[in-house]
């Protein structure tokens, strides 16, 4: 009975787990950040708290340039108060479906695989708001629905707990 008892008690943390990204395997367009971060997109977004409330929106202006080997995503951020933020990543190949990103703002590695039309990166970055630091974690999705336009939502947590909800749809 009091194993029966834990295993209901971890019955809702187990249904939180993340599908895996290969379940988009058929999903069409294919995800290519080599493909779609060469050149100019511009992404919308909003930042939800943990009670799903707006605390932040955004616009991003983005630049790639992929070399063949590596591709490099520059990214300038205004928010709805003004602010302007950049962030510079470095993404590598290293598999037919497994890259690694490094920015200044990222703790060690940002870890990404992808399948059919889906990209999961998983990373902890420091995130600047206003003259507050924050160190977070980033569960981060993004869907390519055409060939102009990709959907992204982000988990963001700190130690195991939800923080927030990121949301951006990328346009070419």
């Amino acid at each position: 009975m009091r194993y029966l008892k834990a295993a209901l008690l971890l019955l809702p943390v187990v249904g939180c787990a993340a599908q895996p990204v290969d379940h988009f395997a058929a999903g069409r367009p294919e995800m290519r950040l080599e493909e779609y971060f060469n050149g100019n997109a511009t992404a919308y977004g909003l930042f939800f708290d943990r009670s799903h409330d707006v605390r932040r929106q955004f616009k991003v202006a983005m630049h790639g340039a992929w070399n063949g080997s590596q591709l490099t995503l520059d990214e300038d951020f205004t928010y709805d108060d003004g602010e302007k933020q950049q962030r510079h990543w470095t993404f590598h190949k290293t598999g037919a479906d497994t890259w690694e990103g490094t920015a200044p703002d990222v703790i060690g590695v940002a870890h990404g695989q992808y399948s059919g039309n889906a990209y999961r990166m998983s990373y902890t970055a420091d995130l600047k708001s206003g003259d507050t630091t924050y160190r977070l974690d980033f569960d981060d999705w993004l869907y390519r629905q055409s060939d102009n336009v990709v959907l992204n939502n982000a988990r963001v947590t700190k130690f195991g707990f939800d923080v927030g909800e990121i949301q951006l749809v990328f346009v070419k």
